[in-house]
């Protein structure tokens, strides 16, 4: 494995980072204020200074950065590239409504043979998917049980009264019966914050509505992200960064895909980098309508004015750990120059008794990539997205995971 080049080949004194969260319906000064408390727990463990301070300008929800790491001072303006209105209205369903998702969603990735190649890819994100498929059957076998033992127990009595009050004893049954397993339903749909049962099949139901086509408000949405990446190639910074998270860094993909289409990534300006965290681009790319997003992730694997790293690591039940994103959707081609994939290794960059902590913790391990590592190694959410290198200068030296999976593993591989 190839050494990180921590030189300072090419100085860093101001970057702008657009952060692209995954399917989140939670307001982004949750970013912030993860960034401000997870950046001062690696700035203490690392030796480092980073501060952070609001941003008093109009426009995206960001934050400045300012950071003294290896003796430099860098600069940087941290903004959340915020879809998570369009993430909240595709959660407005009903108890109902969520079950038949469950179904639709079931349907579509076991019809198109999607869930039997993602389970050979990884099994740890399809039961994660599984998940809330299987909750939701056994919340409502839950909620039968209590409603046949309710009507039971209500017509109990029946067959000995007379007819007159044997039917409205037995509808009055039905109505109790029906009214508690509603009741129960809903109750684990309130309380769905302890569970992520409702969560979860929302946010795969989302990928799966379409046949991995994207709905036309999030197209719409990541044009505006789009134009505002664009324009911050413009400006007087040494580095723009990308970071897209979970299912956010599919969205990045056809952005920046879409950039260099457009001709929006200029031949002289800012080092153009692009960070992928806990993705899990295979749950879209398998899919038979996906043709966009595998059209971009072959655009997205031989740009050569763009670095494309990818971070996952095996601790990471939700992502597709290690997997190529480009080479496991079937679309590489002999001139792959992107990405480069490599582990955020939980179990050695966390000390034992933190990954203790952690390990059956699954979403929140799903957010480390994040956060402070006790026992950092060459990935550094902080030294990458505050430091004095940039991305191209951090890993041009380093050698992918030796355990990554690049074999072609999708069903479906034709593109727009």
């Amino acid at each position: 494995m190839g050494e990180i080049n921590m030189g300072q080949v090419q100085q860093v004194t101001r970057r702008r980072v657009f952060y692209i969260p995954g399917y989140d319906p939670i307001h982004p000064r949750r970013y912030r204020e993860l960034y401000r408390s997870e950046s001062r727990d690696q700035a203490a463990i690392s030796g480092y200074e980073i501060a952070l301070k609001a941003r008093q300008s109009a426009g995206p929800y960001s934050w400045h950065v300012n950071a003294k790491i290896d003796g430099q001072g860098v600069d940087t303006i941290v903004e959340v590239l915020v879809w998570s209105d369009i993430v909240r209205a595709s959660m407005k369903g009903s108890v109902a409504a969520t079950y038949g998702q469950l179904c639709r969603t079931a349907w579509t990735y076991i019809s198109t043979g999607a869930l039997r190649r993602l389970m050979w890819l990884r099994k740890g994100p399809v039961l994660a998917a599984l998940y809330p498929v299987g909750a939701l059957i056994l919340q409502l076998m839950f909620a039968l049980l209590l409603a046949g033992l309710l009507y039971n127990t209500i017509t109990y009595g029946a067959v000995f009264a007379p007819q007159w009050v044997e039917t409205p004893l037995r509808l009055a049954g039905l109505v109790a019966a029906l009214t508690l397993g509603w009741g129960v339903l809903d109750w684990f749909r309130r309380h769905d914050g302890k569970f992520y049962v409702y969560y979860l099949m929302h946010d795969f139901s989302f990928s799966a509505r379409w046949n991995g086509a994207n709905p036309a408000p999030l197209e719409t949405r990541m044009a505006e992200f789009k134009s505002i990446i664009a324009n911050a190639l413009h400006d007087e910074v040494d580095e723009v960064l990308v970071v897209g998270h979970s299912s956010g860094a599919h969205l990045a993909v056809s952005i920046l895909a879409d950039m260099k289409r457009e001709g929006l990534i200029p031949a002289q300006g800012p080092e153009l980098a692009f960070l992928s965290l806990g993705q899990v681009v295979p749950m879209m790319s398998f899919l038979p309508e996906a043709k966009r997003l595998r059209r971009d992730l072959n655009t997205l694997s031989v740009l050569k004015n763009l670095t494309w790293v990818d971070v996952t690591a095996p601790g990471d039940g939700c992502a597709f750990a290690l997997c190529d994103p480009v080479a496991v959707s079937g679309v590489a081609t002999p001139g792959k120059k992107w990405p480069l994939v490599i582990s955020a290794a939980f179990t050695q960059t966390l000390s034992p008794l933190r990954w203790k902590q952690l390990r059956w913790r699954f979403f929140r391990l799903h957010f480390q990539y994040l956060c402070a590592f006790d026992r950092p190694g060459d990935y550094d959410y902080f030294h990458i997205t505050a430091g004095p290198v940039t991305l191209k200068t951090r890993y041009e030296n380093r050698a992918p995971s030796k355990s990554r999976i690049d074999v072609a593993a999708s069903p479906y591989t034709t593109v727009l």
